[in-house]
């Protein structure tokens, strides 16, 4: 079957995301981190924001992932389940010492960057065996998403995501990946090997221009690029991002997708002079924004537009998750087709 016939097949769940779900800790009021005392605590994690967004736009979706089994692994999956993302697939660590990965966040204004601290190794996630998760799972879901963040964690966190994907693809779902290319998670030559390995069995790929010239070492023009992942690996559909940063609170955005099918790129006028809060999870509100539009219609267009205003509206909104409801992100497609401004929606 082709990708958009199986997208077609009715399933339990439209979408599940493997990947590590962490605690997120930024000074308030625009404080450095070494300089405040207090910090907000939120969840996220590139999955999960993934199929949060999709979500919250209308779809069933659920996180593979594995917690500790206390009072934070308990804040975690209260968050999940705000998202209304279901919880089947959670799997809880009781041991002593269980962790949840942490990352300290602080925000950015010109000319000072916004900044991580991870401490994220040894975390429960990094502890989940195939064997803790029902077999029933790889044929529950129409679409499968994952990233190379979860590639790279670790070698175990590697082989754990890569035989998901077959088991996932063995069972006709399509497979989403997000190459999430981080330079301090594992090197170049490393990265290309991997994700390389399992691009045959990929659908649907993101992918920036940057990560594809640097890490996966592609030349030619964009275009050319994109098309050629289609070529030699059989994927069906490339999506890649065009980011400009003015300065940290400040950005236009917009994005391009390949459809091999139809062997059609599709693209639109860019998101100008973005009112930037937070950037953390926009990429992922842009996969959730492509993935719901697949999902939801099967058209390109649609997807594109979702994706973009989904990116856009994320950037406003605090924390990694995305918060927007259908009516808001056709709102604002709208706006964004007719140039419509208005100061408040009443």
């Amino acid at each position: 079957m082709t990708m958009m016939e199986r997208l077609k097949t009715a399933r339990a769940f439209d979408a599940l995301g493997l990947g590590e779900v962490m605690l997120r800790l930024s000074p308030v009021n625009h404080e450095r981190i070494g300089q405040g005392d207090v910090f907000e605590k939120r969840a996220g994690g590139s999955e999960l924001n993934v199929v949060s967004g999709i979500s919250l736009l209308g779809l069933r979706t659920g996180v593979i992932t594995k917690l500790p089994h206390n009072e934070i692994g308990s804040f975690i999956k209260n968050r999940i389940r705000f998202c209304g993302v279901s919880d089947d697939y959670l799997i809880y660590d009781a041991e002593r010492g269980a962790r949840l990965g942490i990352y300290y966040y602080e925000g950015g204004a010109y000319p000072r960057k916004s900044s991580v601290v991870y401490d994220r190794a040894g975390s429960a996630f990094t502890t989940l065996e195939l064997s803790e998760l029902p077999e029933s799972m790889y044929a529950s879901t129409r679409l499968f998403h994952t990233s190379g963040i979860t590639l790279a964690l670790t070698g175990h966190t590697c082989a754990t995501g890569v035989e998901m994907i077959k088991r996932f693809h063995e069972a006709g779902a399509v497979i989403s990946f997000d190459c999430n290319y981080r330079a301090n998670l594992w090197d170049e030559d490393r990265a290309r090997e991997v994700i390389q390995g399992i691009l045959p069995m990929v659908d649907i790929l993101f992918v920036s221009e940057e990560t594809s010239r640097r890490m996966m070492a592609r030349t030619g023009t964009m275009e050319e690029i994109m098309r050629g992942y289609c070529d030699q690996f059989g994927i069906s559909a490339v999506a890649s991002t065009a980011r400009t940063i003015i300065s940290p609170r400040k950005h236009t955005f917009t994005s391009t997708i390949y459809s091999a099918e139809r062997n059609a790129f599709f693209t639109e006028e860019p998101y100008r002079n973005i009112e930037v809060i937070d950037r953390i999870g926009s990429g992922d509100a842009y996969v959730a924004g492509v993935l719901y539009g697949l999902l939801s219609s099967g058209d390109f267009e649609r997807a594109l537009r979702y994706g973009n205003a989904m990116s856009a509206i994320k950037n406003t909104v605090p924390g990694d998750l995305p918060d927007s409801s259908p009516g808001e992100i056709e709102r604002i497609i709208c706006d964004h087709q007719t140039g419509s401004k208005s100061e408040m929606n009443r």
